[in-house]
């Protein structure tokens, strides 16, 4: 089976910021969040970068052939590491830019970019027509993160119709576990809208593995939109904090609730044809110690 993760996040140094105000990177995994000490990442990725090198070793162990590398403004503007990291990679990683409003946007060397629309000050998606424009005109990809809910589903739908051959990846499952969330998955409806399960342990932490109700979004989610359209995102590091880079996957993989061919279509075979990865390899299993 082919495993592709559609949402990951690199950083050399984490630079960025919230609401609260700025966040930066601190030692043992955590980072100083507008004031307040989070636990950003586990605790034994010590000197607060968060590298490829242990992105790629969590994907060889846990069997990942391939990651895609979004962003997230809270992170900071990550482009020139993450172009390094693809020139390392360029087989299993693909890789979005960031984009930051009211700054210029780069597409060159990159396969995507990354709009982090829930945290726009202009809210309305039309009003960002240039940024989806460019990805289409240069055959990129699209990757966003959604307001709560239906909020931003009429604007992103304006921009599918007029621009139908953009590949559009929605992130965070439609924001699951908040009313409304069913809109954006309609979304996907669209030929090239397809919809990423990255932070679905984060949405559903409280319950815990093996995510029962997790299950049964993403079987609900496949009755609108078919599994077809389907891709699962881990969202690491953050969801690393509570559990192992291989749960964030194997609670689909072990439901009796999802056909196999299902599985192999959510878990990589869509990630293959959306984003494009050829070739990739099958990281050989170790057997550990348990």
């Amino acid at each position: 089976m082919k495993i592709i993760d559609c949402h990951t996040h690199l950083w050399k140094k984490q630079d960025g910021y919230c609401e609260g105000g700025k966040v930066t990177s601190l030692t043992n995994g955590r980072s100083d969040f507008g004031g307040e000490i989070r636990q950003m990442m586990p605790p034994y990725m010590l000197s607060g970068e968060n590298n490829a090198e242990m992105l790629i070793s969590n994907m060889d162990y846990a069997g990942v052939g391939g990651a895609v590398v979004t962003q997230e403004v809270m992170d900071g503007n990550q482009n020139e590491y993450l172009l390094s990291v693809k020139e390392k990679y360029p087989k299993r990683i693909k890789i979005c830019s960031l984009y930051d409003e009211g700054k210029p946007f780069a597409t060159e060397g990159f396969d995507g970019i990354k709009l982090c629309a829930c945290k726009l000050k202009e809210q309305d998606l039309t009003k960002h027509f240039d940024v989806f424009q460019a990805a289409a005109d240069k055959e990129k990809f699209i990757s966003v993160d959604l307001a709560d809910g239906d909020r931003q589903c009429a604007s992103l739908r304006e921009i599918i119709e007029q621009l139908p051959d953009l590949r559009i990846a929605i992130g965070h499952f439609g924001m699951v576990t908040t009313e409304g969330w069913t809109e954006q998955i309609k979304l996907a409806h669209s030929k090239n809208v397809f919809v990423e399960s990255g932070g679905i342990t984060w949405l559903f932490n409280s319950e815990f593995y093996p995510y029962p109700s997790a299950i049964t979004a993403i079987k609900q989610a496949a009755e609108i939109c078919g599994f077809d359209k389907l891709m699962w995102g881990s969202d690491y590091p953050r969801t690393m904090v509570e559990i192992t880079y291989k749960m964030s996957y194997d609670f689909i993989l072990k439901s009796k609730l999802i056909d196999e061919t299902d599985k192999e279509k959510m878990i990589g075979e869509n990630a293959m044809r959306f984003y494009g990865f050829d070739a990739l390899p099958t990281p050989n299993a170790v057997k550990n110690m348990l």
